[in-house]
């Protein structure tokens, strides 16, 4: 009886202790504000979203606290003038002080009850004053400055190899190194004597996420994850369907394998999204990739149904209007004659503009002189450019031709059709003008492009196929 009382005095007091005080309380005091409210915000990505406020007092102190502990991350405090933030570790260590200036932020900051913070603080003072140095150094332009340089260089070094080494495995060490470049050992040389510098791309890029860890969850409450992404996918992986597929399985994967939901749905959110429409021609099929692959098979954790309905629809609508697929045929009524069908698949020409538009919009009304110096100047190449009106009265769409002389185009008027159709769903027509761009074979080689893209792009594309022939008839 008396184990049993015991016992159960120390669950009230676990009970009342978790319950009673806050589980995170973070006090600071910042000099030259006596008022105002502070925000507390997280990150999301490279966003940063309010978590909890607190008031000034008069002696410039505030406190942030709460019954729930704070998801680990990189936060940001904003001051009342919304100009200054002020950036803090959340850890397991969530009951801290902290006091800063914000006139200068880094070297006034002292915390207390917070390694990771005061390690934070402490690598940033030190960088920030070898920073200064080699800034005086320069404009000193004293003799033996190449030496100081080294020195300066030698001793930033030093201190992060031993900073790095004496704080493993704190948060801050873990940032530091997520944000820091991958190391290139020196690369070798290709018979030219030359430095192969192909190969020092293939390391950086090969060990670029060696240094992220998938498996820790705070990581999704940085900007670096995000920062990381754009970075692979703009700058190190080449911009075709292909390219970004493979390492889009690549990264997802990873993700995957560290087994922390948010981090697993944020990378496939992130790439799925960079390419629903996409900036760059013939990349559109990796939201389909993604799609069918993550999304329709629950890899994906989606709760709302209306968001999977989505994607499948749009993957419905994409899917046949891909880079090198034929496009659909369709007959439309003609401007030369009204008993006559205009079809996509009958205009003979080695290349074939689509311009869908409305007679009554005002970007199209724009585009139409362009398209009319471009059929004049593009006609002697072999490429033929077809208009098809998909709104508006029989009258408007003959009155637009009329206005911007465009007789000489093949001009079809898109709501007389040799079938039903729908230009939203069966062409991807949700703006006007839509543009397609097809080869002899009516399949699309470019879709969405701007009036004055067009002829840099088939400048481009033709270059492409007369090297493409040449290397091929040299073997």
């Amino acid at each position: 009886m008396k184990f049993t009382s015991t016992l159960f005095f120390l669950l009230l007091c676990v009970f009342y202790g978790v319950n009673g005080q806050s589980n995170y309380r973070i006090e600071g005091q910042v000099k030259n504000f006596k008022s105002g409210d502070c925000i507390l915000a997280n990150y999301y990505g490279t966003q940063i979203y309010a978590k909890d406020t607190a008031k000034i007092d008069p002696n410039g102190k505030f406190v942030f606290e709460g019954e729930k502990p704070l998801l680990g991350g990189v936060y940001e405090i904003v001051f009342p003038d919304r100009k200054n933030l002020f950036r803090v570790l959340i850890t397991d260590d969530q009951q801290f002080s902290f006091q800063c200036d914000t006139t200068d932020l880094i070297s006034s900051t002292k915390f207390s009850g917070s390694r990771d913070n005061e390690l934070f603080y402490q690598f940033q003072k030190f960088m920030r004053e070898k920073d200064n140095q080699y800034k005086q150094l320069k404009d000193s332009k004293l003799p033996e400055t190449d030496k100081r340089y080294k020195d300066l260089q030698e001793q930033r070094k030093a201190f992060y190899d031993k900073f790095m080494s004496d704080n493993e495995g704190t948060f801050t060490v873990k940032l530091f190194k997520t944000s820091a470049d991958p190391e290139i050992p020196p690369a070798p040389k290709k018979a030219n004597g030359k430095v192969d510098s192909l190969w020092m791309f293939n390391y950086y890029k090969a060990h670029f996420w060696d240094s992220f860890d998938f498996a820790d969850e705070r990581m999704i409450q940085t900007p670096f994850l995000e920062q990381k992404l754009k970075r692979y996918f703009q700058d190190l992986t080449i911009q075709s369907e292909d390219s970004i597929t493979k390492e889009a399985d690549f990264v997802v994967g990873k993700a995957i394998a560290g087994k922390k939901k948010d981090i697993i749905s944020y990378c496939i959110w992130y790439i799925t999204n960079q390419y629903e429409n996409a900036k760059i021609v013939g990349t559109e099929g990796v939201f389909v990739h993604m799609g069918e692959k993550y999304y329709l098979t629950g890899i994906m954790p989606v709760s709302d149904t209306s968001t999977l309905k989505n994607v499948r629809d749009r993957i419905k609508v994409l899917k046949p209007l891909l880079v090198n697929k034929v496009i659909p045929d369709i007959g439309v009524m003609s401007y030369r004659a009204a008993d006559r069908l205009e079809y996509i698949h009958g205009v003979k020409a080695d290349y074939q503009v689509l311009f869908f538009y409305s007679p009554t919009c005002g970007h199209c009304r724009e585009s139409a002189p362009k398209l009319k110096a471009l059929q004049e100047k593009l006609y002697s190449q072999g490429v033929e450019l077809m208009t098809i009106s998909v709104d508006g009265s029989e009258d408007e769409w003959r009155k637009f031709i009329k206005e911007f002389k465009l007789e000489n185009l093949i001009n079809g008027y898109g709501l007389v059709a040799s079938r039903q159709v729908v230009y939203r769903n069966d062409y991807d027509v949700f703006s006007t003008p839509t543009i397609y761009i097809l080869d002899k074979s009516k399949k699309i080689i470019a879709r969405r492009l701007g009036v004055e893209d067009i002829e840099p792009f088939l400048n481009v594309y033709k270059n492409q196929i007369a090297q493409e022939q040449k290397k091929s008839s040299s073997k």
